[in-house]
């Protein structure tokens, strides 16, 4: 059969030598046709349609830009095995303290500071170092570290402030760290927040279960009106209503009200349950009176003076720029950055004229929110546009457009918190967001994710972060210039509810965070440091701290 097809082809070349040219291409093709397989065919193809090597980064994967525009979407068990890896090195990092009594732990009037190479006078610049010694209430020393601090320096008259860089021996001593970056009498802090074993009973009792919130969602078919109980997670027996990211595995469901579809969830609120993963004797650690004591209490005041060192970073701040810790200070209640060249945005001329032909996408929870009422206070030419929701959790525009200026603020997707009733129907996820933003030289995305998360294991803000990653890959591969800008959490409210909100959690997300978007081209506003540096101890910090945080977003976007 096969000669027979064979000699009707050559039938239709009499010349000789086209003939045996025809042979020749025909046996190539069977000889190849006959190799293919023999061998894996379809490893063998992908292999020459994707030749990358995946590398290693920080803890867990990266994909390369080749991987990314072969296969856009990661498989879920890749993001899965990113996930554990995580939590084993924060595992690693917050071993298990096991606790008896409040006298073994942690005690801040017990504990010792003493600065290293005392001197009558220091430099303004110089590293100043303390060491810190702890001892528990009985007056023994602590032969394990994971206490969590918080070490500031500040001069009230001068409206000055910096975070302390603490590092912990893990053997009861730590070395606080404060770079002096003003001159005149400064005074040293360092607050026990959570001894080590409050930390470690904290990370437990985190990780333990989804449900010392309450989510009611909102089902409405024509007039009817019903409340059902939804969550991350839900352990009923009734038939629920999924809604599911299949792409990026983001979960989260409600109980389904009879005679009514699944699509007609429209609202959300949530309150407390009164859950608690803490035991009785536990939670006495986190009793006002335990929380957030001075350990350098009736400490000396050090002199700062010039000494003629006035070195000053000279590069323009950008994006993908690393910022130190601490990235900077406060001084006359201006943040000052210390690891770029800042530009001072202090008029409404010079807000308005950095903004013009911009396209911002405020993407988070309440504090970038404050952004938007800023906006709008500051420059008069900005005019709100109607999106036709209700409430403060609508989606929020502000429109200039002579200037060309559009600025948008839209709420993260669940888990949010808030007794408030809330919208879900044009909600979405924000790498699904991102998935949306064309973007150009004059696009700028804040993204800010934390506050909401910090009563849910730590799993669901780890997977969040990761997708939120790798949509900003999608983004910079289709458009370079665009530029992405994460603001960290606030520091919050010292004394309350620790277990749901504590800023151990948030501590926990932000190094999580900065380690998930290490080597990413973008801009980091770090609002801890800040917050910390202005001690303002509100979720909601003051309009002067909200205006520093944003003149750091002009200095990256013009």
């Amino acid at each position: 059969m096969e000669r027979t097809y064979i000699s009707r082809i050559l039938a239709l070349f009499p010349n000789t030598i086209v003939r045996k040219l025809l042979l020749m291409l025909i046996f190539s093709l069977l000889f190849w046709v006959i190799y293919l397989a023999s061998k894996d065919q379809t490893k063998f193809l992908l292999h020459l349609r994707s030749p990358f090597i995946p590398n290693e980064w920080s803890i867990f994967r990266k994909f390369s830009h080749s991987e990314m525009l072969q296969n856009p979407t990661v498989s879920p068990t890749e993001t899965e095995s990113n996930i554990r890896e995580i939590l084993e090195k924060m595992n690693q990092l917050i071993p298990p303290r096991p606790f008896t009594h409040l006298n073994v732990t942690t005690s801040a009037a017990h504990s010792a500071a003493t600065i290293l190479n005392p001197q009558d006078t220091y430099c303004r610049g110089d590293q100043l170092h303390v060491l810190l010694e702890v001892r528990d209430h009985l007056g023994r020393r602590k032969e394990y570290g994971g206490d969590f601090l918080r070490a500031r320096m500040f001069s009230k008259n001068l409206k000055a402030g910096a975070s302390g860089k603490v590092t912990d021996f893990n053997n009861g001593t730590y070395l606080v760290s404060f770079t002096l970056f003003w001159e005149g009498e400064v005074s040293l802090s360092v607050l026990l927040m959570h001894p080590s074993e409050g930390a470690s009973a904290l990370w437990r009792a985190r990780n333990q279960g989804y449900d010392r919130v309450i989510f009611t969602g909102q089902f409405v078919n024509g007039t009817s009106h019903v409340l059902c109980e939804c969550g991350l997670t839900l352990n009923s027996s009734a038939e629920l209503c999924q809604y599911l990211d299949t792409r990026d595995k983001e979960a989260f469901y409600c109980v389904k009200p009879p005679h009514i579809p699944c699509e007609a969830l429209t609202h959300m609120s949530t309150r407390n349950r009164g859950v608690s993963y803490l035991t009785t004797e536990e939670w006495r650690l986190f009793q006002r009176s335990n929380v957030g004591n001075e350990m350098m209490k009736n400490f000396p005041s050090i002199k700062v003076v010039p000494c003629n060192k006035n070195a000053k970073a000279e590069q323009k701040c950008q994006v993908g720029m690393k910022s130190p810790f601490p990235s900077g200070y406060t001084f006359k209640g201006s943040w000052i950055t210390t690891f770029c060249k800042q530009t001072k945005f202090n008029t409404a001329k010079s807000v308005n004229d950095c903004l013009q032909r911009k396209l911002i996408y405020l993407m988070g929870d309440s504090t970038l929110r404050q952004w938007i009422y800023y906006f709008k206070k500051v420059i008069q030419t900005l005019q709100t546009f109607d999106h036709h929701g209700s409430g403060i959790f609508k989606t929020h525009i502000l429109l200039d457009v002579n200037r060309h200026i559009l600025i948008q603020w839209r709420k993260h997707s669940h888990p949010f918190v808030t007794q408030q009733v809330f919208s879900v129907k044009d909600e979405n996820y924000i790498p699904r967001e991102i998935d949306q933003v064309a973007g150009d030289r004059d696009t700028a995305i804040v993204i800010t994710i934390g506050q909401h998360f910090r009563p849910f294991p730590i799993s669901i803000f780890i997977r969040r972060a990761i997708n939120i990653r790798k949509a900003v890959e999608r983004l910079l591969l289709r458009s370079p210039e665009t530029k992405v800008i994460l603001k960290t959490e606030n520091t919050r409210e010292i004394h309350r509810n620790a277990e749901m909100f504590s800023d151990f959690h948030g501590y926990v997300q932000n190094l999580i965070l900065r380690d998930v978007f290490a080597d990413l081209n973008v801009g980091i506003i770090d609002a801890w440091d800040m917050t910390t540096a202005y001690f303002t101890n509100d979720v909601h910090p003051p309009e002067y701290v909200v205006a520093n945080q944003i003149g750091m977003f002009l200095n990256y976007i013009c």
